[in-house]
Order: C-alpha cells, then sequence, then structure tokens
C-alpha cells in the first residue's frame, strides 16, 4: 500500500513521461525543434473532457477520440511547420501556443478562463478507479508508449527521422521525403501528448487554458532536453526527476525555483547532452559497467562449461 502523496507523484510522474516521449519523436527524432506540445497535449485533455461532460461517453470510450483529435492537430500544424526549420520553426510553434490558449479561452465551447470541471473518473474493472488503479492505467500507458517509441526508432520511419534529423538535404538526395516523415513524426508525437493529456485531465478532473499554455510546453522541453535528446530513457528520467525535484527541495519552498534554475545550468555547462544522453558521462559508465559485469558472467558460464 502506497501513501496518497506518493501514488500522486508517481501517476504525475508517468503522464509527463508520456507527453515527453511525445516531443522526443518530433524534436529528439526527427529534429523539429518544436515548442507547442502544449497544444497536442491540450487537444487531448480537451477533447475528452468534452466528450465525458457533454456527449456521455465514457473514459475508455472518449480515449481513443480524443487520441485521434490530438493526432489530427499535430498534422495541422505540421502543414505551415514544413516551410520553416530550427529558430523559425520554434516561433511558429510559440505562436501556435498562443493562438490555441486563446481560442479555449475565448470560445464559449470550452468553458472559457475557468475550463471544464467534474470530469468523471476513469472506470477500471468495471468500477470508478481509485488513485491505485488510475496509477496502474497510467503505467500501462507509459509502457505501451516506450514500446511504440522503441518500435518506431528501429522501424525504417525512425532511420528516415534520424537522416532528416542530421542531415535533411542528404535524406533528400536518398530518396526520403522529408515532408512526408516530418509530418509522420508530428502526428504520431502529438498522439503520444494527447495521450498525456487525457490522462492528466482524468486524474485532476478539470482542465483549464493555463494547463497547456506555453509554460508547459517549455516544461516539457526541458525533460526531454535534461535526460538526454533523442533517448527514450532520457525522455522518461528526465520526466521523472523533474516532476520529483520540486517536491524533494519543498522544504526550502521559497528556493525551490533558484535549485530547480541551478541544478538545469550546471547541467547543460557540464552535460549539454542531458544526463543519460548518448555519450554523456553518465551514459558511458554505466555502459561501462555493464559491459564489465556482462563480461565477468559470460567468464564465469565459459570457466563452469569447461574447468
Amino acid at each position: 500500500m502506497l501513501d496518497a502523496y506518493v501514488i500522486t507523484i508517481l501517476t504525475l510522474m508517468g503522464i509527463w513521461s508520456v507527453v515527453a516521449l511525445g516531443l522526443n519523436v518530433i524534436t529528439g527524432l526527427a529534429g523539429q525543434f518544436n515548442l507547442g506540445v502544449g497544444v497536442y497535449m491540450g487537444t487531448g485533455a480537451y477533447a475528452s473532457a468534452m466528450l465525458t461532460t457533454a456527449a456521455g461517453f465514457t473514459f475508455w470510450e472518449a480515449l481513443p477520440c480524443a487520441i485521434a483529435a490530438s493526432a489530427c492537430m499535430g498534422f495541422l500544424t505540421g502543414l505551415p511547420a514544413l516551410r520553416v526549420r530550427e529558430d523559425s520553426l520554434a516561433v511558429l510553434s510559440i505562436g501556435l501556443v498562443f493562438v490555441f490558449e486563446s481560442l479555449i479561452i475565448y470560445l464559449p465551447y470550452f468553458g472559457g478562463p475557468l475550463g471544464i470541471s467534474r470530469l468523471p473518473r476513469a472506470t477500471f474493472a468495471g468500477e470508478p478507479a481509485t488513485n491505485q488503479a488510475y496509477l496502474l492505467i497510467v503505467a500501462g500507458a507509459l509502457v505501451a508508449s516506450i514500446a511504440a517509441t522503441l518500435y518506431l526508432r528501429r522501424s525504417w520511419m525512425g532511420l528516415a527521422w534520424e537522416s532528416i534529423r542530421e542531415d535533411e538535404t542528404a535524406a533528400q538526395v536518398l530518396g526520403i521525403d522529408p515532408a512526408r516523415y516530418k509530418l509522420y513524426a508530428f502526428t504520431i508525437g502529438a498522439a503520444f501528448a494527447g495521450l498525456g493529456g487525457v490522462l492528466y485531465a482524468h486524474f485532476i478532473r478539470f482542465v483549464t487554458p493555463y494547463d497547456f499554455g506555453f509554460l508547459p510546453s517549455i516544461y516539457v522541453l526541458v525533460m526531454v532536453v535534461f535526460g538526454g535528446l533523442g533517448t527514450v530513457r532520457g525522455a522518461v528520467l528526465g520526466a521523472c526527476f523533474l516532476t520529483l525535484l520540486p517536491e524533494l527541495f519543498r522544504f526550502v519552498q521559497d528556493y525551490r525555483n533558484l535549485i530547480f534554475g541551478l541544478t538545469l545550468v550546471l547541467l547543460m555547462l557540464y552535460e549539454p547532452r542531458g544526463l543519460l544522453g548518448d555519450g554523456s558521462f553518465v551514459w558511458r559508465r554505466l555502459h561501462a559497467g555493464w559491459t564489465r559485469i556482462r563480461t565477468t558472467l559470460t567468464s564465469g558460464r565459459s570457466y563452469a562449461a569447461n574447468p
């Protein structure tokens, strides 16, 4: 049995990890510097909130619809993104965040600045999910997202994304259509972020426009860069660590943001690849340690077989 506070922190870790994996597909694998992941997360959250409160859908019925809505939003925002690169893409995605937030606030269909409240609980085994059961739902979603990301990274699509990230012109010369694979990245990454948005909305049980604005988008980007851009382990570690870090320093509440910011500055100065990024100091040490352990175990088995 876990304390309610611990369950809450673990659930938020899982939710932000799913969102970070979505941004990692767009920015880490495909190399598209997107600062608008809040748009996709918010689309999933609001779609599920409206379906479950106004249309009478259950959580499980609204979930695939909300993910599909987020994927469509990723495709639509990816179309203008095809015309710009790097810094211009970052500025474009920031503009999309402010447009999305303004529409949610000023259009009456979405509840205005107060958002949508009284979202129904998710069900687990036919009963309203307790916090422990909801943690299992989030854990299942995280495992599925990790498995899907690993599969995509090893697929032809993942290789195409990485080639575009390294050199788009060279990838085009090799016969890869950058526009096509960029749209794939935006669509799939947005679907992951939308899944995280649905899980967040039904855990908090209300949504407001300010939950998915510019600052949450930056927060997710920091998670991905902190852990290691372009790696699944980095996205999950960054999301978990940066969700936990403010709680660890709650006893010095007045200085939490100072410690949080200082940690990020020091990491970027001395480990720009991220804590567990490819080639980082920590990852090299862990890989070397695992290699030694594996060599020792292999030698032991060989000696046992041929004393």
